[in-house]
């Protein structure tokens, strides 16, 4: 029988019959605990570049970050695509098509990593000046780049077979290579900057290395634990409607790593015009806040699985379940969190300054950030639910719509509301999206209703 290794794979029964918290539980906690990991290893990272106590070197690997969400766009177009087209797919009981679309993710993903690599190197020089580099940074930031630039197969690969690892329901498997990953990384980076004096290079390396364990780990999951997926060259048998269907869903994701680079520069362009204490406090209230955007990311990310899962096996019941139930958790913890942050707003923000100006307008800042957070996680999960359906035309829309409405709600708060209107831009916009967010899935939903009830 074709679909008996996958009924058997212990992985799939969160996906098809584990009972629906239990399910999304396992989905969800490993992805806040690799984001937690991913948030002390940038620190970390930081801690000993830092320790060179060379500014220059500081801002190069500030400048560099926007280099490396071009990277994050790049891998996640096919990891988001491949991954939501796979949990539909095992929902319909046809492994053999999840291992070829598995394949032809992975093995595209090395393809596009070394092309992009061919395209940069002779490209260094004006690349360099688009990001900022300049005077001390511009040798420290070419030297940061171009290890991630000759890394780049194994940093889009990376972060595609990551998602398809969680696509069958294994996230405990997808923590374990993320982790491993930023562990290697840590390990390496004293004793490249340190022990070999490699300086900025030597972070670079590190970070590059730890990508490779990650792959490798995936590799030997897909391959020797995966009874529905594989990376073997055998199963590369792509086709137009494949790639067609990865990247109808996959754009999406490419797009919001896209916009929030955009946003974040113009973000702190705006921020910078009023002042030291506004750009403080900003830092600050989203130090905070990142610990509710986990909670909203967890959910969204964790839960696509599962939908896509259920929708393509036709399962309706488990379907709403699983959206009610994921919807109730991830709003009542947001919530609960927004409430107690609220209410330490003052003393929350004491903890990182003492200067009466910061704390002021830092306590503006959260106010705005725990409103935003809230409609942020929302639209995350409208989103990852037309991703899970499929639907390319509505999660694009969502993906972009965030980015696309905040550039004039904040060129037009600032010039009429000033630090008020930039402080609460971000609000406004995320509203705005979860708003058409709203709309767009429940005119989803009554389209794919009748489809269950046939049959």
């Amino acid at each position: 029988m074709e679909n008996m290794g996958k009924t058997d794979q212990a992985s799939l029964y969160y996906l098809e019959k584990a009972p629906v918290s239990k399910a999304i539980m396992h989905m969800v906690i490993p992805m806040i605990l690799s984001f937690i990991v991913t948030i002390i290893y940038n620190i970390t990272d930081a801690f000993f570049i830092g320790k060179l106590e060379n500014t220059a070197m500081m801002a190069s690997v500030t400048l560099a970050l926007a280099f490396s969400c071009i990277l994050m766009a790049l891998g996640h177009l096919f990891g988001v695509g491949a991954g939501t087209y796979v949990s539909r797919i095992l929902g319909e009981e046809n492994p053999e098509m999840a291992k070829r679309v598995c394949s032809i993710n992975f093995w595209s993903s090395i393809i596009t990593g070394i092309i992009f690599m061919a395209l940069c190197l002779p490209l260094l020089s004006p690349l360099l000046q688009l990001l900022g580099a300049k005077g001390d940074t511009l040798l420290y930031t070419r030297n940061y780049i171009l290890v991630f630039v000759i890394g780049s197969p194994f940093v889009i690969a990376n972060l595609s077979l990551e998602e398809m690892v969680r696509a069958e329901g294994a996230s405990t498997a997808s923590m374990i290579g993320l982790i491993s990953g930023v562990v290697i990384n840590i390990i390496l980076d004293p004793i490249f900057i340190f022990l070999l004096h490699l300086d900025i290079t030597g972070a670079a390396l590190a970070s590059v290395l730890g990508n490779v364990v990650s792959v490798v780990w995936f590799i030997y999951y897909l391959q020797r634990k995966s009874t529905v997926q594989s990376v073997s060259i055998k199963d590369f048998k792509p086709s137009k409607e494949i790639y067609k269907t990865i990247i109808k869903v996959g754009i999406s994701a490419f797009l919001l790593d896209g916009f929030m680079v955009i946003t974040t520069l113009l973000f702190n362009h705006y921020s910078i015009l009023y002042g030291n204490s506004v750009v403080a406090g900003l830092g600050i209230s989203q130090r905070v806040i990142q610990i509710i955007d986990f909670v909203g990311m967890g959910f969204s990310l964790g839960a696509v699985p599962l939908i896509a899962y259920s929708y393509s096996a036709k399962n309706q019941e488990r379907l709403r379940q699983i959206i009610k139930t994921t919807l109730f958790y991830m709003m009542g913890i947001t919530l609960g969190l927004s409430v107690i942050l609220f209410g330490l707003r003052s003393q929350v923000i004491g903890i990182f300054s003492i200067d009466p100006e910061v704390i002021a307008v830092g306590q503006k800042i959260l106010i705005a950030q725990l409103c935003s957070t809230v409609f942020a996680g929302l639209s995350a999960f409208f989103t990852g639910i037309f991703q899970a359906f499929g639907t390319g035309v509505q999660s694009t829309v969502i993906s972009s719509l965030r980015g696309i409405v905040f550039i004039p709600i904040l060129i037009f708060g600032n010039l009429f509301f000033a630090v008020n209107g930039v402080i609460w831009a971000n609000t406004n916009s995320e509203g705005l999206t979860c708003l058409v967010g709203l709309i767009l899935f429940l005119g989803t939903w009554r389209k794919i209703n009748p489809a269950y009830h046939k049959a």
